[in-house]
């Protein structure tokens, strides 16, 4: 009885944990609800003809008609290649580049060397592309300091943003700088889990540092690798509209030009909702079976789930 006593007591005491828990859960769920949710039904514009004067319940329903009206235009396979070349060259460098970055400082035994460089290089995170494009801009521009370091070897001067064959590769590695700072947090962060008498043995072993890295450390980042790859398939059609809209022009639309940018300009500037609606939720339908393949095939090879 007295058991039961006590069982009963400790209950009654965790109950208003749990509802004070919940109670700071509601406001992420309304933020969830209202901008998540409900703004889903929009969808139904990509099996319409949108007239704003009707609103989306008294526009003319079309069904695929905007769907197969995109596998007929032009524009659409270069917008595709443009972002999956894009955004699978950040996908893998910042996964790479934040991993290498991580293990070095890691080496690293001066514990106030380590905060200032990583303090450096985790600023860019914070600063929007807004200010960063124009930074570039002016780095990259024709009277810019690029131009002015090369002009001492005897180069021309030249729009460096504006070559269209260098402009992925420039959203690539504006990007990896601004972000892998930011990324080799999580690295860190995982390589504080590593015992260090996995380190000890190793050395006792003869081990060299290199070699302790090769046997120990990358093995130990692994899941953490794995997380973070799969995670990130989900975003492998977000080429970055905020960085690309803000750096490339007119002159580089051939290979700059992104999903993102392209249903800004169709449904924004041209005003044909629908049709950037419909591009809109094809990128979501992909995207979604991208991060689906992805967690299976990480629980079938790594045998690591997230959930």
């Amino acid at each position: 009885m007295a058991d039961h006593g006590q069982t009963a007591v400790k209950k009654r005491r965790s109950l208003p944990v749990s509802f004070h828990y919940t109670l700071m859960m509601i406001p992420g769920f309304v933020w969830l609800i209202l901008f998540s949710i409900v703004p889903m039904v929009g969808i139904v514009m990509a099996f319409q003809n949108f007239n704003p004067g009707k609103g989306i319940f008294g526009s003319e329903w079309v069904g695929l008609d905007n769907f197969i009206y995109l596998t007929r235009m032009g524009d659409v396979p270069r917008i595709i290649r443009n972002t999956l070349v894009i955004a699978i060259g950040k996908l893998i460098l910042n996964i790479v580049v934040p991993l290498v970055f991580a293990i070095l400082l890691n080496e690293c035994k001066n514990v106030g060397y380590k905060k200032v460089v990583q303090t450096i290089v985790y600023l860019p995170h914070f600063i929007s592309w807004v200010i960063l494009a124009n930074i570039c801009m002016n780095i990259f521009g024709y009277f810019g300091i690029f131009n002015q370091i090369t002009g001492l070897f005897g180069a021309e001067p030249k729009m460096w943003l504006n070559d269209p064959n260098l402009f992925q590769g420039f959203m690539i590695g504006t990007d990896v700088w601004k972000e892998f700072g930011y990324n080799a947090v999580i690295y860190l962060a995982a390589l504080t889990g590593i015992s260090p008498n996995l380190y000890e043995a190793a050395a006792i072993d003869g081990a060299s540092r290199w070699q302790s890295i090769k046997s120990i450390t990358i093995p130990s980042l692994i899941p953490t690798v794995v997380l973070l790859a799969t995670l990130a398939m989900g975003n492998v059609l977000n080429a970055g509209f905020d960085q690309v809209f803000n750096m490339y022009s007119a002159v580089t639309y051939s290979t700059g030009d992104i999903i993102d940018t392209y249903v800004y300009r169709i449904g924004i500037t041209n005003m044909q909702y629908s049709l950037a609606t419909a591009v809109g939720l094809f990128k979501s339908v992909v995207s979604f079976t991208l991060i689906t393949v992805s967690y299976v095939l990480a629980y079938k090879f790594a045998d690591y789930t997230i959930f």
